[in-house]
């Protein structure tokens, strides 16, 4: 209710990459001092990591792994930081977040703004040296870099699961961000079957998982399972962002991916879809915000949750709200 009434309103008078900027700093200063989470919640085992309930936080809001030790204090149940790249990049121009509070949603191209992987590695290398480092399971996404062509993907990503695979209990390839050119073409079947075959034997025993879009035609996306399935892949992460901008009114609108409540059906309708042709376990991601849309995506056949844009609308109490479910 603090958030609600408090800080969000004072976070949406900035702008939107400046509110954000300034969030993850007040969350590394609070990492720094918060006391160990205790948890009163049951755990449950997904691709042979613990977790202390299913609520998690998704790729995109903590870039750089600067404020792990603050998820684990918030309550999540796992974190994952990234999208990171084998070299360091700006990321498209700003402005490149846009809110519509009025939809709970927001629009983003900010392209894999990083500082790549080898500064990253040296980042959690020196929490852990620290001992701040969390005891939630801690997963890194990663991705293809902006000027690296689509038939050299495969170097990118083995680079960076090189330097981030000691510190990462799960690492996720983004396949599906819309922001970077021709990066979606990754989760084609035989695009993607080349880059799992390259991984498997870079991986060692960390479980890789797939993000996928939400916008894939479900004869492709039976493919992309089938590619999953077939190189041992630890479980999908149902969905990313979204190119169908239908419930952004026209003139407001911006190129980019919508995240946040327009994206709910869209993507429990991919998951429902995934958990019907699969027994991969599905991370399900897009449009929760409440104990519903949460449940929603459980019933859909979700073993675990991601929580993004439902986190900057409402804050650290839909975190302990979803925790008891």
């Amino acid at each position: 209710m603090i958030y609600e009434r408090l800080l969000r309103p004072l976070l949406f008078s900035l702008d939107a990459e400046r509110a954000h900027e300034l969030a993850l700093h007040l969350l590394r200063v609070f990492g720094r001092f918060s006391p160990r989470k205790s948890w009163r919640t049951t755990p449950l085992e997904q691709f042979g990591l613990q977790f202390p309930h299913r609520i998690g936080l998704a790729a995109g809001l903590d870039k750089n792994g600067v404020a792990l030790p603050a998820w684990e204090a918030l309550g999540f149940a796992f974190a994952e930081i990234g999208t990171v790249t084998a070299r360091a990049q700006p990321g498209n121009p700003p402005p490149r977040i846009f809110r519509y509070p009025a939809q709970r949603a927001l629009i983003n191209r900010l392209g894999f703004n990083n500082d790549g992987a080898t500064v990253v590695a040296q980042r959690l290398a020196h929490l852990r040296e620290r001992s701040r480092w969390p005891r939630i399971p801690v997963g890194i996404n990663i991705g293809k870099s902006r000027d690296t062509p689509l038939e050299a993907a495969a170097e990118d990503y083995v680079f960076s699961l090189g330097k981030l695979r000691p510190f990462a209990d799960y690492i996720a390839l983004n396949v599906s961000s819309p922001n970077t050119p021709g990066l979606r073409e990754l989760q084609d079947a035989g695009h993607l079957d080349s880059l799992l075959r390259v991984l498997a034997s870079e991986r060692a025993e960390t479980p890789l998982l797939v993000k996928i879009a939400p916008d894939l035609e479900l004869t492709a996306l039976d493919e992309l399972i089938g590619v999953c399935e077939a190189n041992k892949i630890a479980g999908i992460i149902a969905t990313n962002t979204t190119l169908d901008h239908s419930a952004i009114p026209r003139a407001a609108d911006e190129q980019g991916g919508l995240s946040g409540a327009p994206l709910r059906e869209k993507s429990t309708a991919i998951l429902r879809h995934i958990a019907s042709r699969t027994r991969l376990p599905v991370i399900g991601c897009g449009g929760i915000f409440d104990k519903n849309s949460a449940r929603e995506k459980l019933q859909a056949g979700a073993s675990l949750l991601h929580v993004y844009t439902g986190f900057i609308y409402r804050g650290p109490q839909l975190v302990r709200e979803l925790s008891r479910l």
